[in-house]
């Protein structure tokens, strides 16, 4: 039996089958197309979910359930995604207009907790109690685990880690409030310092690296320039990673989990961000004289972990 999983991206809808071993045995995916209206985007992937099925040639029949991971607030008890920036929904019950399409079940999340349940069944918490997820993209999304349970919220809100203040008054955040760990330490703001730097500083690596022209400046500039000892590039890295280690601290001072998982772009630097992380992490947690520490580690399965997260998040959940 199979287990049907669609991440929906603001760019791409990505669609696979997963197998009883939690193994993604078909996927493919097609552009998003936004801006769309519910009705339309549900029929877009809904005929196009049917069609890669059909292709695969799999019986309707060997697919036990399927899920959708929405880039929004997913209320599962009555299909609504109740507010969704990027696909501008707002009250959208969503879940009942892809339900028409398939004879199984369909179930919804946010896509960042199907990407976090996606890793912490079948990636880098494969086997842990408990898991705090942290991506680190355009801002910083979150998802926590605790003794094999997602944490919802009574309104399925919670994990949003990257609106905690960490600097009072410091930063202004989309959000509307100022000081917010995105605001310092997502891959956003790593970019924005670069650019900042390599603009103060035309003779440094860095600003070599983007051709003399700061606005080009991306996080793996920023890794490389800094791994090759240019020092406008060492500080900016270092002041990120220190912003990081705060936020990171805080959250696992407060859940102690047994991982503590990076994904995200970020995630793609490996070791080169870890081992620095760790470093300024250990000796802001409490538990840093334990025998027992939460392990920091990056996120294992890519693009796949939402996948993986949205086919099994119902299921296994209950």
């Amino acid at each position: 039996m199979y287990r049907l999983g669609i991440d929906l991206g603001g760019t791409n809808i990505a669609v696979g089958l997963v197998d009883e071993n939690w193994k993604i045995t078909m996927k493919t995916s097609i552009p998003t197309c936004l801006p769309q209206e519910p009705e339309a985007l549900a029929d877009r992937i809904g005929r196009f979910v049917i069609k890669t099925i059909e292709e695969a040639q799999i019986p309707m029949e060997e697919i036990e359930s399927g899920g959708i991971g929405i880039p929004g607030t997913v209320i599962p008890e009555n299909g609504m995604v109740e507010y969704a920036n990027n696909l501008r929904f707002l009250h959208v019950p969503f879940l009942k207009m892809i339900q028409k399409y398939f004879p199984f079940p369909i179930a919804g999340a946010n896509d960042a907790k199907a990407a976090a349940w996606g890793e912490y069944l079948a990636g880098a918490g494969r086997g842990a109690s408990s898991m705090i997820m942290e991506t680190l993209g355009t801002g910083i999304g979150g998802a926590l685990i605790v003794d094999g349970k997602m944490i919802d919220g009574f309104q399925y809100g919670a994990g949003e880690i990257g609106h905690m203040v960490i600097q009072r008054n410091g930063r202004k955040c989309t959000c509307g409030r100022r000081g917010c760990f995105e605001a310092y330490a997502s891959a956003s703001a790593l970019s924005e310092d670069g650019k900042k730097a390599a603009e103060e500083k035309p003779d440094s690596l860095l600003a070599a690296k983007c051709g003399g022209k700061p606005e080009m400046v991306d996080g793996k500039m920023i890794f490389e320039a800094a791994g090759e000892g240019d020092e406008t590039a060492e500080r900016v890295l270092a002041d990120f990673i220190g912003y990081l280690a705060e936020g990171t601290a805080n959250l696992i001072n407060i859940f102690q989990p047994e991982i503590f998982c990076i994904g995200g772009g970020l995630s793609g630097a490996g070791e080169t961000l870890l081992i620095p992380l760790r470093e300024a992490v250990e000796p802001l947690i409490y538990s840093r004289e334990s025998e027992k520490s939460t392990r920091i580690v990056c996120a294992c399965l890519g693009n796949d972990a939402g996948i993986i997260g949205a086919a099994l998040y119902q299921g296994v959940k209950e």
